[in-house]
């Protein structure tokens, strides 16, 4: 293994594993922190941790034993993957995290650069936009567990650094690779060892691939991983074997518990042509919504890929969370997804789109999947992914905001027959 990732969450591992695999790299993402050893022609290992909303210990904790396992593997550099929109608080864990992993490598400096330019997602001048939108005016001041008030990366790393955070702008990254690692250096020398980078498209995350050859630790979105790929051709270490996916064939379904306005939409088209089965919070709280009530549903319907979903406007989402609580109410939704994933695909269900970083983590964990291969995109940071282990499924794993408004069709279609 030539390059290990250790991503917060399931849905950015699989946009990161999608970079990676089209950059031509054999990539194969683990679901958790896999107990034996990587298969032989593994080059780009992602680990999918369920560490984005955790306190900071607890994913200081996890991402350190991944960082571990991926050393054992091999790996002569490390990413550390969070999502295009920095989902995090002010007390969050993308610092912390990065800081640790800093220290155990150790690293004299690792960029911070969340862009992704084919979803929208551009940093000028150390702040964040959603394309024509700042960050905190995009609809990600709504989000139910990691609102995102401040589009300056910069000040909000600060809130949970220890040290001091760098700043590259972008009249240095276009002048290419040599200027932004001399603008890197300079910033380790000052202390400033976590350091923003700016980029508004995809030339300036080559630049910033190029600057980061021959340091230990990345971290960013999937985009920072579009040059990454270059540096191991260029020194002979790629097979070029490519991807052993295959599509599946079985029944589809959609779940979705993302509340993004993209997905709400995704959704809302979705429906006009496809049953639907929308959880209840009150009743799911009281217990009187069961997952055998939904699988009934899906049984009734799966000629049509019904969907189940929790998504909702932010005023509804909300007006739930106040009610029962934030992490209580996503704790029995997340519960929920995965139960019913479960019992449907040993029931037959061969095709799953899901909608929701987090519904995502609760479905493959409930499904007990090892690993999954990756296949080809569906959307951009979306591929088609096979799972291995007891359950052989067939899923696409959307964060909130990806995709397109057909996505689903478009997903289920991409997966497979049924």
């Amino acid at each position: 293994m030539l390059l290990g990732c250790i991503a917060d969450d399931f849905t950015g591992a699989s946009d990161l594993a999608n970079t990676l695999a089209k950059g031509g790299m054999s990539t194969i993402q683990f679901v958790g922190v896999p107990k034996g050893t990587a298969q032989a022609r593994c080059e780009a290992g992602v680990v999918a941790l369920k560490t984005r909303s955790i306190a900071a210990a607890d994913a200081v904790a996890q991402s350190l034993t991944a960082l571990r396992w991926l050393e054992t593997q091999g790996c002569r550099q490390f990413l550390f993957k969070y999502c295009s929109t920095f989902d995090s608080t002010p007390r969050g864990n993308i610092g912390p995290v990065a800081e640790a992993l800093l220290q155990a490598l150790p690293a004299s400096v690792a960029v911070v650069c969340p862009v992704f330019p084919a979803t929208g997602r551009t940093l000028f001048m150390g702040h964040l936009f959603v394309k024509d939108r700042l960050l905190s005016e995009s609809g990600m001041e709504n989000h139910p567990l990691n609102p995102m008030t401040d589009p300056d990366l910069r000040r909000w790393l600060r809130l949970q650094t220890k040290g001091e955070v760098g700043f590259v702008p972008h009249s240095i990254v276009r002048q290419g690779g040599e200027a932004v690692r001399a603008a890197l250096d300079a910033e380790a020398k000052a202390g400033r060892r976590l350091v923003v980078v700016d980029a508004i498209e995809d030339a300036d995350l080559l630049a910033i691939g190029a600057a980061v050859a021959d340091q230990p630790l990345v971290t960013g979105g999937s985009g920072i991983a579009l040059g990454l790929p270059e540096n191991f051709r260029k020194a002979g270490m790629l097979s070029n074997a490519g991807s052993t996916y295959k599509p599946g064939k079985g029944p589809g379904i959609v779940l979705s518990g993302s509340c993004s306005s993209a997905s709400q939409a995704q959704l809302a088209h979705y429906l006009l042509t496809h049953p639907g089965l929308a959880l209840d919070p009150d009743a799911l709280m009281a217990g009187s919504q069961k997952v055998t009530d939904a699988a009934l549903f899906v049984r009734d319907h799966l000629d049509d890929a019904p969907a189940v979903y929790s998504t909702a406007s932010p005023a509804k989402v909300a007006k739930s969370q106040e009610k029962f609580g934030r992490q209580e109410l996503a704790e029995k939704i997340e519960h929920f997804f995965g139960a019913l994933a479960a019992a449907l695909v040993d029931e037959g269900v061969a095709r799953i789109a899901v909608g929701g970083g987090e519904t995502s983590g609760a479905v493959v964990t409930a499904l007990k999947t090892e690993s999954l291969i990756v296949g080809p995109e569906i959307d951009p940071g979306v591929p088609a992914l096979a799972a291995s282990g007891d359950r052989r499924v067939h899923l696409a794993l959307k964060s909130g905001n990806f995709g397109a408004l057909d996505f689903y069709d478009k997903a289920l279609h991409a997966l497979g027959e049924a």
